[in-house]
This record gives C-alpha cells, sequence and structure tokens, in this order.
C-alpha cells in the first residue's frame, strides 16, 4: 500500500515481543529511508493486536491479501510486488485464507 503496511508476524518463542519487533523495525527502516530521501517515513504511533484465534488469523490474512485490490491498486493480490512471507508461498497463503 502507499500510504501504510500490514504485518501479520506470529511470536516463536515466549519472549517475543510484538512492541519491540515493530519498534525495531521502524527504527531501521526509517534511518535508511531518511538517510535517502530527507524526510520522515513512519507516524510516531502505530496499532498492534494480538490474534490468539487461527480463524481470527485468517481472516486478518485475507485483508491484508485483499487490501491492494480493495485500493484499486490491482487486480489480484498475486499482482502486488509488495506482497510476500518468509515461510509461504502466496499461493499457499491465498489457500490457507481460503479455507
Amino acid at each position: 500500500m502507499p500510504d501504510h503496511l500490514h504485518l501479520l508476524i506470529e511470536a516463536t518463542a515466549d519472549q517475543s515481543n510484538g512492541l519491540k519487533f515493530i519498534s525495531k523495525a521502524k527504527q531501521l527502516s526509517g534511518f535508511h529511508y531518511k538517510q535517502r530521501y530527507r524526510l520522515p517515513l513512519w507516524q510516531r504511533y502505530g496499532y498492534e493486536h494480538v490474534l490468539r484465534d487461527d480463524e481470527k488469523t485468517r481472516v486478518v490474512a485475507r485483508y491484508i491479501l485483499e487490501n491492494p485490490v480493495r485500493a484499486g491498486l490491482v487486480k489480484s493480490p498475486e499482482d502486488f510486488p509488495f506482497l510476500g512471507s518468509d515461510t509461504h508461498s502466496i499461493q499457499e497463503v491465498l489457500e490457507f485464507t481460503s479455507g
């Protein structure tokens, strides 16, 4: 999306900290962006929501996949160049969310 970012991340350890992850991700990407463009990248605050139910995770994943389609940027989620997963192919994610 041109003006915001959605992440669906999964904690893999008891000491995982979503707020710390977001803070570090914003710090690193914001630093490099400001070095290059001389402009801030991120607003001060973001939104974090913890999902504890697989069904809700599917709903959120589908929402993220369809966001660029709803915005009129692409006709299909597979066409959006900034969609991806380190653990699943786009097709796997689409199959996961349709089930």
